[in-house]
């Protein structure tokens, strides 16, 4: 028995032009005849086309639902497709690596494994020695930033 892949894909909502075609549903068709070209190209065989409901979200609480259009098509298998067709379903197979994080530890730490990179660096250094306070000086009348501010705008505007 054949094992197949299926692919749903969104109907064109639009037509799309093309010299002779003048009118939308000409339009239209076009833009569906191309969709199932580009497929077919690909090895896909068209087998329905679909309204399905789509939950979405409305605002910050609610939902809606939306119907929409897909068409669904179908291939053999890569495994049972004969050796010309193979070379599309290799292209998109996605190979994922896991790479260990680099080995890090505060200087002195009892734990820490002999090559561990030294924690903080100079960059945390420095962010730890900064507490985000531009001015040292307390707060009085009106600071320098708004100053310039100030003098920007100029006297015309009020």
């Amino acid at each position: 028995m054949q094992a197949f892949e299926y692919k749903v894909v969104p109907a064109p909502a639009k037509g799309t032009k093309a010299k002779g075609v003048k009118t939308p549903e000409a339009r239209f068709a076009n833009s569906i005849e191309i969709l199932l070209n580009e497929m077919a190209a690909e090895g896909w065989e068209f087998q329905r086309a679909e309204l399905l409901p789509s939950e979405e979200r409305s605002g910050l609480t609610g939902s809606t639902t939306n119907w929409r259009n897909v068409l669904v098509f179908r291939r053999v298998l890569a495994a049972e497709q004969p050796e010309t067709a193979q070379a599309p379903a290799q292209a998109a197979a996605v190979e994922f690596r896991h790479s260990e994080p680099p080995l890090t530890a505060t200087a002195g730490d009892p734990e820490a494994p002999g090559g561990a990179t030294p924690v903080p660096g100079a960059g945390a250094a420095r962010m730890q020695a900064d507490d985000g306070v531009e001015e040292l000086s307390p707060v009085s009348g009106v600071t320098a930033a708004l100053k310039n501010r100030a003098a920007q705008k100029g006297d015309g505007e009020d």
